[in-house]
């Protein structure tokens, strides 16, 4: 497969990140002379270096020879390497060229029929599902998502089969590098503002990416989500091919637009949902392991985007009853089996936004519902304070959809801490039963044991460094 780029040997920078350690396995599998740098070791770093690829733990220029040679091309992710990166500035000292892991990731799909999932929520999931569905058709697709398949354990995959399944990320306008066959678009609503400006800049990428599609492809959008819809309609004005997904309800709204994959029912039990879906006039009825509405739209469109692909529609419905989700999306960390606080089961969620909150929240409610036991309490930590500035009224909102909400302080990222803002600004508005804002860590685990009743659910939620107080939450309440 002819590149553009010379891919014989690749140095990454922030290789141990979900979208780098991806294209990293992918270009380890082709042949490649992989080497990297990292802040820290991590699972995924110890993973590549037992795959071949040489890493640094820490950034210097003299990493760039660690393989031996210099590199043909450097690899970075502009939104998170800052420019004085001394291997960055080696590499332009030296001449070599630098891209964006969009760029490769690009160059990696080119030859294949491209499957690309957008859209502001869902996209992880989504593909992740698609993949799983598609890999039981025996499609062997090759494959970059943003999180670990539960089952497989791996971001990344060099298939064997004609597809290639990826997400398209738009948060820094890098889904407009891919020229996808077909694309699914699961929603669009405003999000990474302090990018993009205003609202119309980022609704914009999305049209300027359903133009990207190639002339026999496929524009795939969810009919439930407004704007996703009346991104189809303004696609199929312009000639591209467009395809719905959706509630019945949302399909008859929308009749414009030819519905792929209609969701006709909905059971939800403890176990998840049982779904009744139309596709091509035949009905099906996969089982999400993963509660939620949400998630039976996305299982729609995993579904819908693997039928397009080629896949037979019953294994593909086979391999999504057979998904056992993503890390950190829903994801099941354990239950107090006695004792004071038996039942009491604890999840972790990457959700980050204030639709997804909702979301999340909305599928834990209809767990604890199902068994007929029991209450949601979320431990919640703020992304960003541009985003909590931004949508504070509407996480307190959702967040009133718990019945008890412990809140973290605001994990900063990339953003340097804002004068007087705090997670403050979230709790004094929220109406659940019970708020807590503890800004002290080591503390948590001792707040979630005074709330915690036997039967609850305890959800812990955000993009940040709150995925590793599930273990101690458990832990603590098993003593």
């Amino acid at each position: 497969m002819s590149t553009a780029v010379d891919l014989s040997r690749v140095h990454l920078i922030g290789i141990g990140g979900a979208g780098m350690s991806g294209v990293a396995r992918i270009l380890l599998a082709r042949g490649a002379t992989v080497s990297g740098s990292d802040v820290k070791d991590s699972r995924p770093v110890m993973a590549l270096r037992a795959m071949g690829a040489e890493i640094a733990v820490g950034h210097a220029a003299g990493n760039l020879r660690i393989s031996g040679e210099l590199p043909t091309v450097v690899v970075t992710s502009f939104a998170a390497i800052p420019t004085d990166n001394p291997e960055l500035v080696e590499a332009r000292g030296q001449g070599i060229p630098v891209i964006r892991r969009s760029d490769l990731l690009a160059e990696l799909m080119s030859g294949y029929t491209q499957v690309l999932f957008a859209g502001t929520h869902g996209k992880t999931s989504t593909t992740s599902m698609a993949v799983a569905a598609m890999q039981s058709a025996g499609m062997d697709p090759s494959f970059s998502i943003g999180g670990q398949l539960n089952r497989s354990g791996t971001n990344a995959h060099q298939g064997t089969g004609e597809a290639f399944v990826a997400e398209a990320d738009e948060s820094d306008a890098s889904l407009l590098r891919y020229n996808p066959d077909i694309a699914v678009v699961t929603n669009v609503e405003p999000d990474h503002l302090d990018f993009f400006g205003d609202a119309q800049s980022y609704f914009q990428v999305f049209e300027d990416f359903a133009d990207r599609i190639s002339d026999s492809g496929y524009l795939v959008v969810c009919l439930d989500d407004e704007a996703a819809a009346k991104l189809g309609e303004r696609a199929l004005q312009r000639g591209v091919q467009v395809r719905g997904y959706g509630t019945s309800a949302a399909a008859t709204k929308h009749p414009d637009i030819p519905c792929g994959a209609e969701v006709r029912a909905i059971e939800v039990t403890a176990a998840g949902s049982r779904a009744t879906v139309l596709i091509d006039g035949r009905e099906f009825h996969p089982v999400l392991q993963t509660p939620g509405t949400h998630m039976v739209l996305n299982g729609a469109a995993a579904l819908l985007a693997g039928h397009l692909a080629g896949g037979d529609l019953d294994l593909l419905v086979a391999g999504l009853s057979d998904f056992s989700g993503v890390r950190r999306r829903f994801e099941y960390r354990g239950t107090i089996a006695g004792g004071e606080f038996a039942g009491v089961q604890v999840y972790d969620d990457y959700a980050h936004h204030p639709t997804e909150v909702a979301a999340v929240i909305s599928a834990a409610r209809q767990r604890v519902e199902a068994e007929g036991q029991g209450r949601v309490v979320v431990v919640f930590q703020p992304h960003l304070y541009s985003r909590t500035i931004e949508f504070a009224n509407e996480f307190a909102a959702e967040l009133s959809g718990a019945d008890a909400v412990i809140l973290l302080e605001i994990y900063g990222a990339r953003e340097e801490p804002v004068e007087g803002v705090t997670s403050r600004i979230i709790t004094e508005k929220i109406t659940a039963a019970e708020v807590r804002y503890e800004p002290d860590f080591s503390a948590l685990a001792g707040v979630v044991r005074e709330i915690a009743q036997p039967g609850d659910l305890v959800l812990t939620m955000g993009a940040g460094t709150v995925t590793l107080q599930a273990a101690e939450i458990l832990e603590e309440l098993a003593k």
